[in-house]
């Protein structure tokens, strides 16, 4: 579809998502190459939102895995709606009572029930997760498995053979494959290691944090209503934010989110009133607010008591 790095670069930005070429780089590889592509980096530096601006540059559906702790191939795959059978047996008894009555014995009526086990495992009875979901569709799809490093390494072997093949199996229907190979992206926050055999299959991009300059084109591009001037100050002193030894640093989505609040507030500039009273939409512990005073010369913690 995209024939150049270039092209796969505009179309993202056609998305308002600014990619560098690097990302642009891989994406356009990961087309042509067919490969997964595992984006790691610092929560909110955009790697969900990579996924989300190239189904809509593609046109493609989106389908979201959402990993966490536990997660196991039933959540990820399928699962029976046993709810759904046992009306059905029950709206069938009748059915039932007719093709058991003629039995004559125990092992026939068996026989005779085994032989329509396809009427209760069957596709109407199943309920795709999202894997499936991506596997047996019949348009193109982008299939974003979020937060890889959430699930736990058993979950990940898993995937592996899913992300090789491209198809599952499923004992009562048999195997299925991929009618369309899905394009794959997954995501990690670094909260664990992933394994070799996981990143060997993938092209790998690590995203951090922009430069002064790429997010304030990011911010002027989604909060176009800000004042330039004011758009710097705010982007400068989340840079600064971040030099700090917080326990979370603000993430992109959050400067964006301080940017909506100035502009919401009205503000004309960064002064020490505005900041001692929009800090919390970047800092999300007391800890990192105390610090994040300190550094910036605030003094009080803005609710009339001294910083613990």
């Amino acid at each position: 579809m995209f024939e150049t790095v270039e092209a796969v670069r505009q179309a993202l930005a056609g998305q308002q998502y600014i990619a560098t070429e690097e990302i642009a780089t891989v994406i356009f590889l990961a087309e042509k190459l067919g490969k997964p592509v595992l984006a790691e980096g610092p929560a909110g530096v955009g790697k969900t939102e990579l996924s989300k601006a190239w189904a809509a540059a593609t046109t493609h559906d989106l389908v979201r895995l959402q990993c966490y702790e536990g997660l196991d191939e039933s959540k990820a795959l399928y699962e029976w709606e046993y709810a759904k059978q046992m009306l059905y047996t029950q709206l069938l008894r009748d059915k039932l009572s007719d093709l058991l009555s003629e039995a004559q014995s125990l092992r026939e009526a068996a026989d005779r029930l085994g032989a329509e086990e396809d009427v209760f495992f069957s596709e109407r009875f199943l309920l795709p997760r999202p894997l499936l979901q991506a596997i047996s569709s019949d348009k193109p799809t982008v299939l974003l498995i979020d937060e890889i490093d959430r699930a736990d390494a058993e979950f990940e072997a898993f995937l592996l053979e899913v992300l090789s093949d491209f198809q599952v199996s499923i004992p009562e229907l048999g195997t299925i494959v991929a009618r369309r190979q899905p394009t794959v992206f997954l995501t990690s926050n670094n909260t664990r290691e992933l394994s070799e055999a996981l990143k060997r299959r993938c092209l790998y991009i690590y995203i951090d944090y922009p430069d002064v300059e790429e997010e304030l084109q990011i911010v002027r591009l989604k909060v176009p209503e800000l004042a330039p001037r004011l758009a710097r100050q705010a982007v400068e002193a989340v840079h600064a934010l971040r030099q700090l030894d917080l326990k979370k640093h603000p993430s992109v989505s959050e400067t964006l989110d301080w940017a909506r609040a100035l502009l919401a507030l009205n503000a004309k500039s960064l002064d020490k009133e505005v900041l001692e009273n929009t800090l919390t939409v970047l800092l999300k512990y007391e800890t990192d607010m105390a610090r994040a005073r300190r550094a910036l010369n605030l003094g009080g913690n803005g609710h009339g008591r001294t910083s613990r």
